[in-house]
């Protein structure tokens, strides 16, 4: 698949041959949605709790007369109908995660991959370089290659100066090549690589 690599500086851009990885048809998709559902499962704590009827404080002693107080019928002061009592079917803690295999990790970032770069969502430019942790450089790379709308830049491995310059910058978000997955795709429409990033990434889907 051909696609456009910018100059570092984003004022220019050639055509060149990527060997991103190929599908026909809809193979993988089921599987990309099962992977991201898992990546945000993963991500949950499940450390939501809420006390019942046998966790609130307070006595077991009925709060008035069954009959003849012209109100509602209670119970002790625990019960769930009543200001401060227990809750009932709350949520309690628990593993919310799941597993994913290796290889439906690479075939989710595979078809990931290859669907955005048929939406135009791959980008691609030779390196990320700023002489300086100035905000102002990044950002008018950025101007030329997308000017609007959230973007997330993978290279291979980040200096500190592009880190300080591109972490100001509210629409724009930073990954390396080893650590992206499915789900990064799939959040965004827009994905800077650098030549070197994408080779890894290729190479990761590929193997």
């Amino acid at each position: 698949m051909k696609l456009k690599v910018y100059k570092a500086d984003g004022t220019s851009f050639v055509e060149k041959e990527f060997a991103l990885p190929t599908f026909e048809g809809d193979k993988g998709v089921a599987l990309l949605k099962q992977t991201v559902i898992a990546y945000q499962a993963n991500k949950r704590q499940g450390t939501s709790k809420t006390k019942d009827y046998g966790e609130v404080a307070g006595s077991g002693k009925k709060q008035g007369p069954q009959k003849g107080s012209g109100g509602a019928r209670h119970g002790d002061k625990r019960a769930p109908q009543l200001y401060k009592g227990g809750v009932v079917f709350g949520p309690r803690p628990r593993d919310w995660s799941k597993t994913i295999t290796v290889s439906a990790k690479k075939l989710a970032l595979g078809r990931a991959l290859f669907d955005l770069a048929n939406e135009g969502g791959v980008k691609v430019i030779e390196s990320f370089t700023v002489s300086a942790p100035k905000t102002k450089q990044v950002a008018a790379v950025l101007e030329k290659i997308q000017p609007e709308g959230k973007i997330l830049l993978v290279d291979a491995a980040w200096a500190d100066n592009t880190v300080l310059a591109a972490r100001n910058i509210e629409r724009i978000s930073l990954t390396d090549a080893l650590t992206l997955n499915a789900l990064d795709l799939v959040k965004f429409q827009s994905v800077l690589f650098t030549e070197q990033a994408l080779a890894k990434v290729v190479a990761r889907a590929n193997a």
